[in-house]
């Protein structure tokens, strides 16, 4: 019985040994199995992560920047025209403004008498003559005739040096909406004006012909400019002493004062001592 039960032990340990052997081969062949799926793994993630990258280096991102960039290169042309045309527009509706006109009126340009920028004004006819006549011409104590009317807002006003002499007839109008005087110019009963013509614009040398009958034929010649107080130019020129009246012709050389209005004014002398005005021709010209 005892070798019975001994071989029974010895047999018992043998397949406990056997089977263990099976469990520890088991375990670690599901090791290596699970370490081998760890690496397919690892392997998976490995080659994800390597493709990434790939991604990001993709040629489309460095494509799609420089269009971005090319849109904002044509945005600033396209604002400029806008930023440019907009003072453009407001200028010329800028420009019509300014003094108004009614401070100067346009037809004053034809007044050689008195200038229009100064507060000078004459609410009388004769008044404008006289000031004319002395002020302007030279005239040394004259006898100013009445007002004759030539229409409702024209005439003219006779001086003479004295009490007898030639006629110098001075012409006034009313030219601005507050009925005041003004002189277009002067005609001499003894001097005529061939040249230039009346309104004329003149450059140097200025042409200057007619006819005269004067003291010893002689006539003075004066370029006047608006607002200044002596003559820009003075000359001569020699028509007839009698007994009827002879042409003249000459040139006068001047400086220009300037695209303004001024007149030319010839002058007849008496013989008396100190010269005075006998009589005058004056018209309305412009320089250039």
């Amino acid at each position: 019985m005892t070798d019975d039960a001994d071989s029974t032990t010895d047999g018992g340990n043998r397949r406990a040994l056997v089977i263990g052997i099976v469990v520890v081969v088991v375990a670690f062949v599901g090791a290596l199995v699970f370490l081998n799926g760890n690496d397919d793994e690892t392997a998976e993630t490995t080659v994800d992560s390597t493709t990434e990258p790939t991604a990001v280096e993709s040629t489309p991102a460095p494509t799609s920047e420089p269009s971005t960039t090319d849109r904002s290169t044509t945005e600033p042309p396209a604002t400029d025209p806008t930023t440019t045309d907009a003072p453009t527009t407001e200028n010329p509706a800028t420009e019509p403004t300014g003094p108004p006109s009614t401070e100067f009126p346009a037809a004053t340009s034809q007044a050689i008498w008195p200038w229009v920028d100064t507060p000078t004004r004459f609410d009388d006819p004769v008044a404008a003559a006289t000031s004319f006549a002395v002020d302007y011409l030279g005239f040394t104590d004259p006898r100013v005739g009445d007002f004759q009317a030539g229409d409702s807002r024209s005439g003219e006003v006779p001086v003479r040096a004295g009490a007898v002499g030639p006629t110098t007839v001075v012409l006034v109008r009313q030219l601005t909406e507050d009925d005041t005087w003004w002189v277009l110019g002067a005609a001499a009963e003894n001097i005529t004006i061939e040249s230039p013509d009346q309104g004329a614009t003149v450059s140097s040398p200025l042409t200057v012909a007619g006819t005269a009958l004067a003291f010893e034929g002689t006539v003075d010649v004066e370029l006047r400019a608006d607002d200044h107080g002596e003559p820009i130019a003075t000359d001569f020129v020699t028509g007839s002493g009698g007994p009827e009246p002879g042409p003249f012709e000459d040139e006068i050389e001047f400086t220009s004062p300037g695209a303004i209005g001024g007149a030319l004014v010839l002058i007849s002398r008496s013989s008396e001592d100190g010269a005075p005005v006998l009589e005058a021709a004056a018209m309305r010209i412009f320089f250039e």
